[in-house]
């Protein structure tokens, strides 16, 4: 468990008014309330709030949740936003949200502007610190054709070490999931360098906050990055093991209620169940592309 989510274990109640409150769990199953992962997350040197990309449920949470962490000013790290944008990501917005996206190379149509804006809109409202954690696309693409030896030279380092075999069996199987079972078995060691990558670059974002002397830092990113089995907390545990992480993925109830494989479950320190995004089946008619980087997650 999270240093930053002790004391907050046991069967709680449900915030008044809030229906999706009472479906906040830990991962071993205690319910929490808002409250009191807001007060975890006070606790934290460093809090991963996950999504899934297309439910705007969990892009609505975390604004909420930044909102409450104003006070403290932490540094917001965003998957959305390459690294190379961050002078762009310092500069006024001004009235032109629109031109200020376009300066930071916001892939609006990959990531289905306006989704993440009640994100953006909070952050920027609070006047907090914002950085770009991801790649370049063509990083990633090289990495994904080429292997870890076409990382960049400021993420070589870490990238040397190997992901321990467990992780890198669970990440391989969600990168074959996540590519609808077609992805070649040849490419698979090659996408595993990408993806890793693109949390180790995640992870040095954060640090480089905590560096520059941000209070506390989030990061806004996928619930496949956010995981503590071989996400970027398992490369925040490498360079800062003493840091206080938080991760918190947002997950989909189905239909009747069901939620995600045990597996998953455990893979964060807190669970926040939201009503499942109506979508087609992102497999119906995929064929895999003869040549891509992986997926975001």
């Amino acid at each position: 468990m999270s240093a930053a989510l002790a004391g907050c274990t046991g069967p709680f109640p449900a915030t008044p008014g809030s229906p999706l409150a009472s479906d906040i769990q830990t991962s071993a199953g205690s319910a929490l309330t808002r409250e009191q992962v807001v007060a975890a997350m006070r606790r934290a040197d460093l809090v991963l709030l996950g999504e899934v990309h297309d439910n705007p449920h969990h892009h609505r949470e975390r604004a909420a949740l930044l909102k409450a962490l104003a006070d403290r000013r932490p540094t917001v790290v965003f998957e959305q936003f390459p690294r190379a944008a961050n002078a762009a990501l310092a500069s006024p917005v001004a009235d032109d949200l629109d031109a200020w996206l376009d300066r930071t190379g916001f892939d609006r149509k990959g990531w289905a502007w306006p989704l993440h804006r009640p994100l953006v809109d909070a952050a920027l409202a609070a006047g907090l610190p914002l950085r770009g954690g991801n790649l370049a696309r063509d990083e990633a693409r090289q990495i994904a054709r080429q292997g870890a030896n076409a990382a960049p030279p400021d993420l070589a380092a870490a990238l040397a070490q190997p992901l321990p075999a467990a992780a890198a069996s669970a990440l391989d199987q969600a990168l074959i999931d996540g590519h609808c079972g077609q992805l070649p078995t040849a490419a698979v060691p090659r996408m595993r360098d990408a993806q890793a990558a693109r949390d180790a670059a995640m992870a040095d974002a954060l640090l480089r906050a905590l560096a520059d002397g941000a209070s506390s830092a989030v990061l806004i990113a996928g619930n496949g990055h956010v995981r503590r089995d071989h996400g970027v907390p398992l490369w925040l545990a490498r360079r800062a093991p003493k840091a206080a992480v938080l991760s918190v993925g947002f997950l989909e109830r189905d239909a009747d209620g069901g939620a995600p494989p045990a597996a998953d479950m455990g893979a964060y320190d807190i669970v926040w169940f939201t009503p499942r995004q109506p979508r087609a089946d992102p497999c119906a008619g995929f064929t895999m592309p003869l040549r891509s980087a992986p997926a975001a997650r």
